[in-house]
Parts: structure tokens; sequence; C-alpha cells
């Protein structure tokens, strides 16, 4: 079914807002730790009043930002990121060429090297100010030639920024390295079948570790006004171990087929094997996941287990060997896994996740090294965005000692709060939940900007 002919009616949790607003003196339940200095920043796809919605991860960027410092929420505010995209502008011309200073910007939100950037797969990032207004594309001095993958990876001890484009030419997948100041270094080829939908990646302290799965890009449903990825038996699966001191040599592992739209992390154990953990769907559950996000998703939490949900699953890849092995580390169908940002790469035995499932609603917490899990229960009648962490500073601190940022939004889009737990005791009771003066709709990615990290 073509664009032209049928449009998302998007939930109210899922309901763009029509407007950017801002508001003050935030009203805060419980007691923010002083140590929250800082900007927690979402982005997520919001169009314009009126805008068609062929697609709930269609439209145009909307960051959502949080001012906390000193105890206090000082305010809210929310912007679209001003693109050309949002002028009416459109990426790909009639013949297929790609204009990459063109895009959504809709997807993540980070820094690196002191500049703040909206993320989207297909185009070049965009740069904000602290206050979320718009600057302008971004390509590292022209260097910049592919898209920008809207998950790239900063590895923790080189303060190096890791990431990749895919393209829907030649060359399909290239990687890139950012220095600690900002400076592209580093840009390789590496050589894939064709254009796949490579939504995310993982970095170990030596490797990078690229997802080249079943989820292939058709220029024919392209025209037709069509979603252009679609699942695609004939493809396989497979998942790419390039070492970072040789760009562009990678070693491919055969995997069973699935799909994985985000990693939870990886790292080289002590046997030199890659580990690497990632929401992994089933055939059958991409298929049902990626339908359901083309028609009407009103009812997304009632999706059956087996049907359109991820699991936590790991895979260990083993380049002396040549050896896989794959598992599930945890039954509870999640999505949108995080880590602690400092064991980016390194062993961590902790991931933290989002669960939206009839009777399983909330922020889980999955212990890799016990095997178990903990959810911090919201109802029913609240949906949970994604958990960032942010860690507590303390010297010598347990890998768990810190907090979970999220903001919730009522499944009927009426009211959002920005919900801080202890990460130690998920489970509990919140530490404190600051009240937002709009239901803010269910996006994507964020992070916890520290005022030392933007140079405040």
């Amino acid at each position: 079914m073509s664009t032209t002919e049928h449009s998302v009616r998007l939930p109210g949790y899922l309901a763009p807002v029509p407007d950017e607003i801002d508001a003050h003196d935030l009203t805060v339940h419980g007691s923010l730790p002083p140590e929250l200095s800082g900007r927690f920043l979402r982005n997520g796809p919001n169009p314009r009043p009126g805008e068609p919605a062929s697609h709930w991860f269609t439209g145009h960027g909307m960051v959502h930002g949080i001012r906390l410092r000193d105890g206090r929420a000082e305010w809210y505010r929310n912007r679209w990121v001003r693109t050309r995209a949002l002028d009416g502008e459109r990426m790909v011309g009639e013949d297929g060429t790609v204009d990459r200073r063109v895009g959504t910007a809709n997807t993540h939100v980070l820094a690196h090297a002191g500049r703040i950037m909206a993320l989207v797969e297909s185009s070049f990032p965009h740069l904000l100010t602290p206050e979320l207004e718009t600057l302008g594309t971004c390509d590292f001095d022209g260097m910049l030639t592919t898209a920008m993958t809207a998950h790239p990876k900063t590895d923790p001890s080189t303060g190096e920024l890791h990431f990749f484009g895919y393209g829907l030419s030649e060359p399909y997948l290239t990687y890139h390295r950012l220095s600690a100041a900002g400076r592209l270094v580093t840009s390789a080829g590496i050589d894939v079948p064709g254009p796949t939908m490579m939504h995310d990646f993982a970095i170990t302290a030596e490797h990078a570790v690229f997802l080249d799965l079943p989820m292939t890009f058709s220029d024919e449903r392209r025209r037709r006004g069509e979603m252009p990825f679609a699942w695609d038996d004939a493809y396989g699966a497979r998942i790419g171990v390039m070492p970072l001191a040789t760009p562009g040599t990678v070693r491919w592992f055969d995997v069973e087929p699935g799909y994985v739209f985000h990693v939870g992390n990886a790292f080289a154990d002590d046997r030199g094997r890659v580990v690497l953990d990632g929401a992994r769907y089933s055939p059958a559950g991409i298929r049902a996941a990626w339908e359901s996000l083309g028609t009407d998703p009103s009812d997304l939490a009632a999706q059956a287990a087996d049907s359109g949900q991820a699991r936590m699953h790991r895979w260990v890849l083993d380049p002396a060997t040549g050896a896989v092995s794959e598992s599930v580390l945890d039954e509870r169908g999640i999505e949108f896994p995080t880590v602690d940002d400092e064991r980016v790469g390194r062993p961590a035995r902790y991931r933290y996740a989002v669960a939206d499932t009839l009777g399983d609603t909330g922020i889980v917490k999955i212990d890799t090294g016990a095997g178990t899990s903990k959810l911090h229960d919201l109802g029913e009648d609240t949906v949970a965005g994604e958990a960032v962490f942010v860690p507590s500073g303390a010297p010598h601190r347990a890998e768990d000692d810190g907090w979970l940022l999220s903001i919730t939004t009522r499944r009927d889009g009426s009211a959002s709060q920005l919900l801080v737990l202890d990460a130690t005791d998920v489970a509990g009771a919140p530490v404190a939940a600051v009240d937002l003066p709009r239901g803010v709709p269910a996006g994507f990615h964020g992070s916890f900007l520290t005022d030392d990290e933007l140079g405040l």
C-alpha cells in the first residue's frame, strides 16, 4: 500500500505534538540527586500538524529537553530540528540521487567534542545548541561523504567516536572514526552483498562489529511510495568482526536469521572471542513488528510474546576457529537496550531495557552474571522510553552505582514525566519524578549531557 493511499493514525502515546513550548520550574516528586547537573535530551519523529504519517518511524526530528541543576528541574523545552526536510525538500531526487544534507534528524541526540548532534542514519548530522536551536549540518570539514549512523559508539578509554554509514548504492557500508577532538581520521569501505538496513553496530576495545542482516532495500518499493526496506529470506544473516587496527578487513560469521535494531554491548573475553549482546527479533517476530509499524499500532502492548517482540540475545564469535554460539540471555520481550557508557566495548554485567508487553510494562535491569532480570513496573497505562544510565561519579563505584533516566508517557498521551530510578534498585520506588508540561510522544534515543561535557 502506498503512502498516498494510507497513513497511520498514531495513538495517544505516539501522537505528535503540534508546537514548540517552554516551561520553567517544573514540579519534582521525590528528590533529584544534586549530581544530576546537565540536560536530558530525547529525540524522536514528530510530523508537523496536517502532515500524514505512513509509518511510526517517519516524521521530522523533535528534541525534548529537561534542564537539571542543584536538585531542580529548571526547564523543559521541545524543538523541531530545523532541517531542509522540515522546509519541504526531499533527500532522494526523482533520479535516485541522494543529498546527505537533507534528512529528518529524528533518531538520536548525543554530544562529541563539545558538539551536540541530532542523528538519523540516512544523512549528515545536524548540530544543535544547548538550548536546542539548530546550527546546520556537519560533514566534518568535508571529510564525510556517506550517511552517519544514529548509533555511533564512543570508546571510553580513547574518547574516539566510531561509526559507519550504509548506502543504497555502492559502497553499501563504510566505517569511520572521529578523534576525541572531533576530526574525521579514518574512513574505510567494507564489502557487503547489497543494501541493507544496518541500524546499529558495536565496538570492543579492539574491534568494530557489524550486523549484515536480511532487511534489504528495494528501489522499486521506494518508487511505489512504500517502505523501501523489507525482510528478505534469500539474503542470509551474518555478523562481521573488524580489527580496528586494520579498517576494512572483516571476518564474517554466519548466524541464525533474525534482525537487530539495537545492540546492548560487545566485548572480547579472556579467550579472544568477541561477545555481542543485542535485542534480537526472530524472522516471524521482525515481520510482525515491521508490519505493525506500518499499520495502526494502537495496541502494541497486546502483541503476543512471540509476535513482534525482541529478546536479549548473545552471540559468541571466535576469530581463531570461526565458531559461533548463540543463546537467549532473557526471555522477556524488550527493546532499546542500554549499558553504562563507561563500559561500552568492555565486559559489563548489566543491561537496561524497555518492556512493553501485556502484563510486563516498564524498565528492565538484566543481570548477565546472575542470569536474572528485574522490572520497574509502570502498569499497563504508562509506557517507558529508553532508559539512559548516568553514573554517580563516586570513586571506585560499582557498575550499577548511578541512575536511570527515562521519559514515561501515559498510554493515552495525556501526561509525561521524567523518571529517575536508582540503578542499584530498579524495582524499587523512583528516586524522583519530574512532571512535564505536556504528553511527550514515545520517541527513540537520547543522552544525559553534563555541563562539563558541553563546556558550560
